[in-house]
């Protein structure tokens, strides 16, 4: 779940500087470059890059990202380039892999889909956390596929390409456990010791949690900071997008984050996978590199109910291990499925 932001940084859905203030950003911009240029000049083939240097802050305003720090710099003439617009122009055709828009009564629901329906290994849903979206999923789903599963994946309604209907218009979630053969949990908070993520706590302070809400790249820095890699240009493009087209999605975050109890969600999943609760085999795949949730707490978790619950560790994975090394989430996941 979410660190907690370092620093508010700008919005981009609309800005319009003056020429003083174009001075100082620049200015400003100037010095902070110095503390990024080892990052940036660390990257590999892969593009991502080690988080190592202790100073690294996932939410400054000029960040090791650099698809984030193109976005929020401002070019000779700000009128002329880098405006929000152009943004959206050059990212809104990316991301929709295996995807397609359905609809269900007043909303609309984006759905990546990847195999056949009539697949006898059977069909996997992958479903997303706060704030990030089905597209995290891509690589794993098409992989998975070609091993003969059917896989699905919503974009939950106020998040990716999905409808962001207005705060209290009413939308529940719920699902069928009678119709769930087996269940795979990546890292999320899963124990009553599990931190309450930073973000939903600034999300509540009124004013700020409005502000917070509305930063268009939230959900890349939500990322990065909880792996040990920064995300490639043309994948931080897709998390952002979002935020960008409009401030559905981050109005949805805020709703959550005033609504959720922590502590009764966090007590109900721990009472209902303990044992004589839960009986359904579950793997706990984790991401042993996850800066915001502990190895402990998937130890914890297994321990509640052993004779169901089996946890494999995913070497070189943070928080999102599906984004940060698919390969070995696909591993786990046929080994088991």
């Amino acid at each position: 779940m979410p660190l907690s932001l370092l620093s508010p940084l700008p919005l981009l859905h609309s800005f319009s500087p003056t020429k003083s203030t174009v001075s100082r950003i620049r200015a400003t911009q100037s010095r902070l470059r110095l503390s990024v240029v080892k990052a940036t000049s660390e990257k590999g083939s892969s593009g991502n890059v080690p988080e190592d240097d202790p100073s690294f802050n996932p939410f400054g305003f000029v960040t090791d990202n650099p698809s984030s720090r193109s976005a929020i710099q401002l070019p000779e003439s700000p009128a002329e380039d880098g405006n929000v617009g152009q943004m959206l122009y050059r990212t809104e055709d990316k991301g929709r892999e295996f995807g397609s828009t359905i609809k269900v009564g007043k909303l609309r629901w984006f759905v990546r889909e990847t195999g056949s329906k009539e697949s006898r290994r059977g069909t996997v849903v992958f479903l997303h956390g706060a704030p990030t979206q089905s597209f995290s999923y891509r690589t794993v789903m098409s992989e998975m596929s070609e091993f003969g599963f059917h896989c699905y994946a919503p974009d939950w309604i106020g998040f990716g390409f999905s409808d962001k209907p207005q705060p209290g218009y009413g939308f529940n979630y719920t699902g069928n456990p009678s119709k769930v053969e087996k269940i795979a949990i990546l890292n999320t908070p899963l124990t009553v010791s599990s931190p309450v993520p930073g973000l939903f706590k600034q999300l509540r302070i009124p004013l700020f949690g409005e502000f917070t809400c509305q930063n268009a790249i939230l959900a890349e820095r939500f990322i990065e900071g909880g792996s040990p890699y920064v995300l490639k240009n043309e994948k931080a493009d897709v998390y952002r997008l979002p935020y960008l087209s409009s401030g559905g999605p981050g109005f949805a975050l805020l709703e959550t984050a005033k609504k959720i109890n922590f502590g009764d969600t966090l007590g109900q999943i721990a009472n209902g996978f303990s044992s004589g609760s839960w009986d359904k085999p579950t793997l706990l795949a984790w991401g042993i590199a996850d800066k915001y949730l502990s190895q402990s707490i998937a130890e914890e978790f297994e321990k509640q109910n052993p004779q169901n619950v089996k946890l494999q560790l995913i070497e070189g994975a943070g928080h999102l291990p599906q984004e940060d090394w698919p390969e070995r989430v696909v591993a786990a996941l046929r080994s088991f499925f």
